[in-house]
């Protein structure tokens, strides 16, 4: 897991806002002729296969500037991304296998239901933004809140997957009388057109009074793609996590929608439809690139000759960066003793010359 932080600024030397490069995160290209006008974070996942992480800054010519302000690069827990998911297309649903191998761009993370939740509150320092601006339906439908226990199970959801405050919050559709409500709950999240996307639906049955009498339906870009969901049936016990993934493409208007609907197993005087949290991830293309059609080579020759030299200083800087970042957050992990695994990354690099060569980067221009 990468995040890259940006914020741009302006000093004596140097509009940051001015800067227009390319970032390359080991074969992906992250970013293609990149322009940042404001604090932004950008977060990936790719699989690693060798004992290190290159993260590279390309400016797009000669005269033009490339930064970063900060580097996160987290050992991502085990459970984070499956290896297969549920590929719906044409109308139809099949098996989807060899995620784990794709590169995954973050684009939304959102809490359903619930309030804003902070790295702070989140065991691999994750954001979950409210749901209020993708929600496009509120008739009959309600927001809850949930104060007790959330019961994670062994080969289940974890908390490293999706933390409490996500699960303790939803948004649901219930029947208050004989008569089961004809209503949808509709997300809509813009995304770019040309990649499929992993869509992540969290589930927790925070609502119900009793198992078995939750059922309801899932679509994803107006395609059915689970029928008759029963939660009962998965976590066998109210309040137990559980995720749902599910490869898609983008539509023409460059969007992805989620509806659940009512299904018709339905039951008067219950909940008939639930979402707890939604994550939207783009996955990469054939040129291995999250922004366009540009290839990790075709980058790098942006880089004009006989000026190799600045593009290595700028590798070396962002490797010590990279290597502070792992350290802090380490002693981080071992003051709050977290349970997820943490893999520091290797350095022949003394502690004085690391602090020397950050401190003389941090005025840099690149």
């Amino acid at each position: 897991m990468v995040r890259l932080h940006f914020d741009p600024f302006v000093s004596s030397n140097s509009d940051l806002r001015e800067a227009r490069f390319h970032v390359l995160v080991d074969n992906y290209v992250a970013l293609s002729n990149f322009t940042v006008s404001d604090t932004l974070v950008k977060e990936y996942l790719v699989w690693v296969s060798q004992n290190k992480l290159v993260i590279t800054i390309v400016p797009t010519q000669k005269g033009k500037l490339g930064f970063v302000n900060a580097i996160e690069v987290l050992s991502a827990p085990k459970d984070l991304i499956p290896d297969t998911a549920t590929l719906v297309r044409d109308g139809e649903t099949q098996k989807f296998e060899g995620l784990i191998k794709q590169g995954l761009e973050t684009v939304h993370r959102v809490n359903v239901g619930g309030p804003k939740v902070t790295p702070f509150n989140d065991s691999v320092w994750r954001t979950w933004i409210p749901d209020d601006g993708f929600f496009k339906s509120s008739d009959l439908s309600s927001k809850v809140h949930f104060s007790g226990r959330i019961n994670y199970q062994v080969g289940g959801a974890s908390r490293e997957v999706c933390p409490d405050f996500v699960y303790n919050s939803a948004r649901v559709i219930a029947s208050k009388s004989s008569s089961i409500p004809e209503a949808n709950m509709n997300w809509v999240f813009r995304v770019t057109g040309g990649h499929r996307y992993l869509v992540r639906l969290h589930f927790c049955d925070i609502a119900s009074l009793s198992l078995g009498s939750l059922y309801f339906n899932v679509y994803i870009n107006e395609q059915l793609a689970s029928k008759d969901v029963d939660l009962s049936s998965i976590a066998y016990e109210l309040a137990s996590p559980y995720y749902a993934d599910f490869v898609v493409d983008s539509d023409n208007l460059g969007a992805v929608s989620v509806v659940i609907g009512r299904s018709n197993l339905s039951m008067a005087y219950a909940v008939d439809g639930i979402l707890n949290g939604v994550e939207i991830m783009k996955m990469n293309n054939s040129m291995a690139s999250f922004d366009g059609k540009m290839c990790r080579g075709m980058a790098l020759k942006n880089w004009p000759r006989g000026n190799s030299g600045g593009l290595i200083t700028l590798v070396v800087v962002l490797c010590l960066l990279l290597l502070s970042v792992s350290m802090l957050m380490r002693r981080k992990i071992v003051r709050v003793k977290d349970s997820f695994s943490w893999t520091k990354l290797p350095t022949e690099v003394s502690e004085v010359n690391l602090k020397v060569g950050i401190q003389s980067s941090l005025g840099g221009k690149f």
